[in-house]
C-alpha cells in the first residue's frame, strides 16, 4: 500500500454516495474513506486482522468513487495494493480457501470452463442444493448463462470492401467460453466496418480476474502469456469487448513494469474513433444501456457505446437510474460476496425493469450474467444482449 496515495484522501466524503456498500450499509469503514483508514492504519503498523480484510473483501472495485473524488485519490492501485497484502498476510477459513482456490483454478482457463457446458443446463436446478454446502457455490450455480452452442472462432476474419485498419481481438476465458455468440459478432461487426481480424491461438485469461482479487502472481503470468500471443501477431492495437478485461490490460505497464507493445482499446471506443461507413439497418424497439463499473469508471467510456447505439435507426435508448451503482457483480464478487451482490442486483433490475425497454444492454460478461439472474429472479422476462450484438443484428439486417 502506498503511502503518498493513502495521504491523498482528504476525507471529504464525496465517495460516500457512489459507493454501493456504503448505499446498502451506512457503515463508515465499507465506505472508500472508511477502507482508506483502514489501509493507513496497516501501514502504520496495524496487522491485518479478520475484521479489517473483511472491509476489504466487500469492497466491489467498482471505482465509482475514483469518478467521484475531486481531489483524485488513485482508489483503483490502493484497492489492488490492498487485496495483495491481504492475500499475503491474513490467513483465510480453510473453506474459504478451498472456494477460492475452485474459482481461480477454473474460471481464467478456458479448456477447464469448457468442461462445465454440457452440465450448464443443470446448475440453476442445482443452486440450492450447492448452496447449503456453500452459499459461493450456490451463487455460482445460479448466475450459470444458458450457454448456445460453441462457436469456433477462425484465426482471420477479412475486412468486407476496403480494408481500413488490422486489428487484434481478445477472446477471452469467461466471454469466449459462456458467451461464444458475442465474440462471433464482434469480429463480424469489426469486418464489417473494414476491419481484418487477427484472432490468435493460444489465447486465455488475461490476468483481470486475478488482479482484481489481489492474486497478483497469476495475474501477471496470465498477462505475459497475452502480450506474448498478441506481440506474435504482430498487431498494434487489440480490441477488448469486456469491459474488466479492457481494463486491466490498459494497465499491463504498470502490473508488468514495461509497455505491452500494442494499443488496448475497448469495441465502443475502438468503432467511434474508426468512424462508420456500413449501412445500419432498423432495430425498432427500446433499449436499456447498462454502464459497466469497469467501463464507465475505470476506462471513462460512456458516451461511445451510447453514440453507437443512437446511430442504429428506429433505435430508442432508454437511462437506467442510478447508472453509477455497481449491479454487484465486480469480476468474482457476486460469487465470493453472494448475499451484498444479490442486493445490489435485485437494486439494479428492478432500476431495469422501470425503464419499460425491451432489451438491456451491456459490455461486460459479468454484468449480463448478474443482471440477467436478477431479472429471472424477479420473473422479468427482458432480453439481455451486448453492444456488439445489437450492432451485428443492424449491420446485418436481421433480428436480434
Amino acid at each position: 500500500m502506498d503511502p503518498e496515495l493513502i495521504d491523498d484522501c482528504v476525507h471529504c466524503g464525496f465517495c460516500l454516495p457512489t459507493c454501493p456498500t456504503y448505499v446498502l450499509w451506512g457503515e463508515e469503514m465499507d465506505s472508500p474513506r472508511g477502507r482508506i483508514h483502514l489501509m493507513k492504519q496497516h501501514v502504520e503498523g496495524t496487522p491485518v486482522t479478520p475484521e479489517m480484510a473483511g472491509h476489504f473483501d466487500a469492497c466491489l472495485g467498482c471505482m465509482a468513487c475514483v469518478t467521484a473524488c475531486p481531489s483524485g485519490v488513485k482508489y483503483d492501485r490502493l484497492i489492488e495494493q490492498t487485496r495483495a497484502e491481504v492475500e499475503r498476510a491474513h490467513e483465510r477459513d480453510p473453506r474459504e480457501r478451498a472456494v477460492r482456490g475452485l474459482v481461480f483454478g477454473l474460471f481464467p482457463y478456458p479448456r477447464r470452463l469448457r468442461l462445465l457446458r454440457p452440465g450448464m443446463w443443470l446448475a440453476e436446478r442445482l443452486a440450492p442444493f450447492l448452496e447449503r454446502a456453500h452459499p459461493s457455490l450456490g451463487a455460482m450455480a445460479g448466475l450459470a448463462p444458458r450457454v448456445e452452442r460453441r462457436q469456433r472462432m477462425p484465426r482471420l476474419v477479412r475486412a468486407r470492401g476496403e480494408r481500413r485498419a488490422v486489428v487484434g481481438m481478445l477472446t477471452g476465458c469467461v466471454q469466449g467460453e459462456f458467451f461464444p455468440q458475442v465474440n462471433a459478432a464482434t469480429a463480424r461487426v469489426l469486418a464489417l466496418e473494414g476491419c481484418d481480424v487477427l484472432i490468435p491461438a493460444g489465447q486465455g485469461c488475461c490476468g483481470a480476474l486475478s488482479v482484481h482479487a489481489g492474486r497478483a502472481d497469476q495475474a501477471r503470468r496470465l498477462a505475459r502469456r497475452t502480450v506474448r500471443t498478441f506481440r506474435k501477431a504482430g498487431v498494434d492495437t487489440v480490441v477488448v469487448n469486456a469491459a474488466g478485461c479492457g481494463s486491466s490490460m490498459k494497465e499491463y505497464a504498470e502490473l508488468l513494469g514495461a509497455e505491452p507493445g500494442f494499443r488496448v482499446m475497448d469495441l465502443s471506443e475502438f468503432l467511434v474513433e474508426l468512424g462508420p461507413v456500413a449501412e445500419r439497418h432498423p432495430l425498432p424497439f427500446a433499449v436499456a444501456y447498462h454502464d459497466a463499473c469497469h467501463l464507465a469508471h475505470a476506462q471513462g467510456i460512456r458516451a461511445q457505446p451510447r453514440e453507437l447505439l443512437r446511430g442504429i435507426p428506429g433505435l430508442e435508448l432508454r437511462e437506467v437510474p442510478e447508472a453509477a451503482i455497481c449491479c454487484g457483480s465486480a469480476g468474482t464478487y457476486n460469487i465470493f460476496q453472494p448475499e451484498a451482490a444479490r442486493d445490489l442486483g435485485d437494486r439494479k433490475a428492478k432500476a431495469v425493469g422501470s425503464t419499460g425497454a425491451e432489451l438491456l444492454v451491456s459490455a461486460n460478461p459479468g454484468c449480463t450474467m448478474q443482471i440477467a439472474a436478477a431479472m429471472r429472479r424477479g420473473g422479468a422476462t427482458i432480453r439481455v444482449a451486448h453492444t456488439a450484438e445489437v450492432l451485428d443484428a443492424s449491420l446485418r439486417g436481421v433480428s436480434l
